[in-house]
């Protein structure tokens, strides 16, 4: 239960990172509104799986997959470039994440 809420806390990072962008500087309402609700959910479920979680590994997953969903929207759906060294080190961070999962001890 504890990794299921650092995958959920993971997802909203990557939506509190995308509405700050959206943002532009805190000067749209709506983006900065969501922005809020993103960051205040992520870190409030990271809080509560690092009840039960090493820290490391936790903080790992958690901005692993932040970085690396920030970096797929970011390309899919903001123009962001797209470049074969991009998708290979986005794959190497999800393995990444993967490894530091599984070799996660629960208390």
């Amino acid at each position: 239960m504890a990794w299921l809420l650092v995958v959920v806390a993971g997802l909203l990072e990557t939506g509190f990172a995308v509405c700050l962008k959206l943002s532009h500087g805190f000067t749209r309402l709506y983006p900065t509104v969501a922005f809020a609700v993103f960051a205040l959910g992520s870190f409030g479920l990271l809080t509560l799986a690092l009840r039960k979680l090493d820290v490391g590994p936790a903080y790992a997953v958690w901005t692993g997959i932040g970085a690396a969903g920030t970096a797929i929207y970011g390309m899919v759906f903001l123009g962001d470039l797209v470049s074969t060294l991009k998708i290979i080190s986005i794959t190497l961070v999800i393995v990444g994440v993967v490894g530091l999962q599984l070799s996660g001890s629960a208390h």
